[in-house]
């Protein structure tokens, strides 16, 4: 009897603790693939500052008015976090519900879902794999567990925006801005670019909006995505205003915004 209990007791704690594992912990990688990462790939230097002008004359600072949807100029927007479930998919969710043309990306070598515990994460290819697929593979494997860490909710949600996810660096779609939701997604964003054969050299805004890999701070993060994306659309000249219109996002928001200027 005293057996049972014991037994009993460990399996209560090994069910706790592969519940305490971040929902949302789709791109954490052990410390081996991204230690191979960054000898395969240096990381490029991020902006710490936007460009400053070196016109000193005072400027009557304008606040963004936004435009009526029929007047915006519509611009194409990509958000891109790890692995294309949660930050990304909740800003597209977003911004598609508002009007706006988005697309939405991870940056990952796959696709990395919280498994059991933290080193066993359920691990999918990047344009292969659909969320339905994901969705059957989790509820044949631990329906209880899936749904109360809101893994199965959330691939609800995703199959009624696209099929599947898709990865950046093999995507050739074209935007005008793109918005990453992690510092490192942006770099490898920036690194993707600088090896990039030119094309068109057609420019794009690549964006960094620092936000935190959980369901909560998805949501809030899709909403300051969906501010910027709306003060970006009312700009009268994109290429002339976008500083302005970010230090007034910057300010209004209270976060900081990370910019850099590529090419296609």
């Amino acid at each position: 009897m005293k057996r049972a209990t014991e037994d009993d007791s460990a399996g209560d704690a090994k069910r706790a603790a592969a519940e305490d594992v971040s929902v949302d912990d789709f791109d954490y990688e052990d410390d081996q693939e991204r230690e191979e990462e960054a000898i395969a790939s240096p990381q490029p230097t991020r902006p710490t500052q936007r460009t400053v002008s070196l016109d000193v004359t005072p400027k009557e600072k304008k606040p963004v008015v936004p435009k009526p949807v029929s007047d915006r100029r519509r611009l194409g927007f990509a958000v891109v976090c790890s692995s294309n479930q949660n930050r990304s998919m909740e800003a597209h969710a977003r911004l598609s519900k508002s009007g706006y043309q988005v697309r939405s990306f991870g940056t990952g070598q796959n696709v990395k879902l919280p498994g059991p515990s933290i080193d066993k994460p359920n691990v999918y290819e990047f344009g292969k794999t659909t969320y339905a697929e994901m969705y059957s593979d989790l509820l044949s494997k631990d329906p209880a567990l899936y749904r109360s860490n809101g893994l199965l909710g959330m691939l609800e949600r995703n199959i009624g925006i696209k099929e599947r996810p898709e990865k950046f660096q093999t995507s050739s779609e074209t935007f005008d801005v793109i918005v990453s939701c992690e510092g490192r997604v942006f770099d490898q964003i920036v690194l993707d670019f600088s090896s990039r054969p030119a094309k068109s050299n057609t420019a794009v805004h690549v964006l960094n909006v620092e936000i935190k890999d959980n369901p909560e701070e998805a949501i809030v993060g899709a909403g300051l995505i969906l501010d910027l994306a709306e003060m970006l659309e009312s700009c009268e000249d994109l290429e002339n205003d976008i500083e302005d219109v970010l230090r007034e996002f910057e300010g209004r928001r209270r976060v900081s915004v990370l910019h850099m200027l590529a090419f296609y």
